[in-house]
């Protein structure tokens, strides 16, 4: 599509009939001398000069290579430019990262597989259902950290969610250390999320036991997740009746969630109940994506220009050829 970037510069062009329409001519005064016998020859050059003044005659070529010149000239002020075909620019508009609970008692065989019918261990039914849930998520950035002993970051934020698929099904019980830290997976996830200017951050955090390795408190971390504006869902998959480190403590994630502005969850025995968790988390914080419409445009002003310098070159190169020629001509 074609368009001038300053329409209004095409009211100029006929800027020259009114200036020769309105203004007084120029006039200025030089000495002369007087002859007795001007008007005849005047007369004899075939003249006929206005008293006190000099009229400059025209050519045909100038008369037709003026305005053309002056047209384009007024062209090129209007800057004619060139609209593109416009360009999408998508861009995530929610972080997302996914922390995973890698403690021992993830191999307990307690899980119903949706698929099999047959039982099988946490982590295997976490893979399947996580799997799907990052599918459905083309438009966010997506990223995992796990945690043991300790919390350490799985897969950056990342839009390349085929490369977040394969470091999740390479994830294996243990490779974190036996023991559950849940605050620290909440502060690297604040620590990883720091530089990141999405309107919206989040975290889905599961685990199937306590707190037993932390090295800050997962109240503390709640709330220092919350002055960065990150909210946290939680989910417990363990059973909440065992003792010791196997027993899930329900009602901590239930604080943790409900101090940064999210949803606590639990499912425990089927996998398919694992997968109505997230199905909920998918309605919760639904995609979301950033549309930048961009239209480049080619400016084209130094064509007109370009002509309309080519036309008056080309004139002053003709007049002065005519005029060798005729130079010429009268030598002979």
């Amino acid at each position: 599509m074609w368009k001038f970037d300053l329409p209004w510069m095409l009211a100029l062009l006929p800027l020259p009939i009114l200036v020769a329409w309105r203004a007084p001519p120029y006039r200025a005064m030089a000495l002369a001398v007087r002859t007795p016998f001007f008007h005849e020859m005047a007369q004899a050059a075939g003249e006929r000069p206005s008293p006190g003044g000099v009229h400059l005659r025209r050519n045909w070529l100038q008369w037709l290579l003026l305005p053309l010149a002056w047209a384009l000239v007024v062209l090129a002020a209007a800057r004619p430019v060139h609209v593109e075909a416009p360009i999408t620019h998508e861009t995530p508009a929610r972080d997302l990262m996914l922390a995973i609970d890698l403690s021992q008692s993830m191999e307990t065989t307690d899980f119903v597989s949706a698929a099999t019918g047959e039982r099988t261990d946490r982590l295997t039914a976490v893979k399947h259902v996580v799997a799907d849930f990052i599918a459905k998520r083309r438009g966010d950035r997506i990223g995992l950290v796990v945690f043991g002993d300790a919390a350490y970051p799985q897969a950056p934020l990342t839009l390349d969610h085929d490369s977040v698929m394969i470091l999740l099904d390479q994830m294996q019980i243990g490779m974190a250390g036996p023991r559950t830290a849940l605050g620290d997976a909440i502060g690297l996830t604040v620590k990883l999320l720091a530089d990141s200017k999405a309107p919206e951050k989040v975290l889905i955090l599961l685990t199937d036991g306590n707190d037993t390795a932390s090295k800050i408190p997962p109240d503390q971390a709640a709330r220092i997740a919350k002055t960065h504006g990150l909210v946290i869902h939680t989910i417990g998959i363990g059973d909440a009746n065992a003792t010791g480190e196997d027993r899930v403590d329900l009602a901590a994630l239930q604080r943790i969630s409900s101090a940064t502005g999210g949803r606590s969850y639990q499912a425990f025995g089927r996998e398919q109940d694992l997968a109505d968790v997230y199905t909920q988390l998918d309605r919760l914080t639904p995609e979301r994506i950033k549309q930048d419409v961009y239209r480049p445009q080619t400016e084209y002003f130094w064509v007109p220009l370009g002509l309309a310098l080519l036309i008056v070159a080309a004139y002053h190169l003709f007049a002065m050829l005519s005029a060798v020629v005729r130079g010429a001509a009268h030598g002979n």
